[in-house]
């Protein structure tokens, strides 16, 4: 499997293919605001960002470490993008 470009504002399922820690029910959405760019062990990398609860709001900022190849991307029309109180339509100049 290709391994997975993450940016911010990407979202990913963090299970325990990515870390021991993450198995079974302590698995999570993960939305990514910053990627770690020091070197770690092989594979593995530093990712800042939240923990997102079923309606896509941020429930919980995380610092996780992971294996990079066993994180898994989420579709973004499966987790709402967060709302800031504001219309999308509203235009200002």
């Amino acid at each position: 499997m290709p391994q997975v470009v993450l940016r911010p504002g990407d979202v990913v399922h963090v299970g325990a293919d990515a870390s021991v820690q993450f198995s079974g029910d302590r698995a999570l959405t993960f939305r990514v605001i910053r990627v770690d760019p020091r070197v770690t062990y092989d594979g593995w990398i530093w990712l800042d960002g939240y923990v997102v609860g079923p309606g896509g709001n941020a429930l919980q900022r995380r610092r996780i470490f992971v294996r990079q190849d066993g994180l898994r991307p989420i579709r973004a029309s499966r987790v709402p993008a967060p709302r800031n109180g504001s219309p999308r339509s509203a235009h200002r100049p």
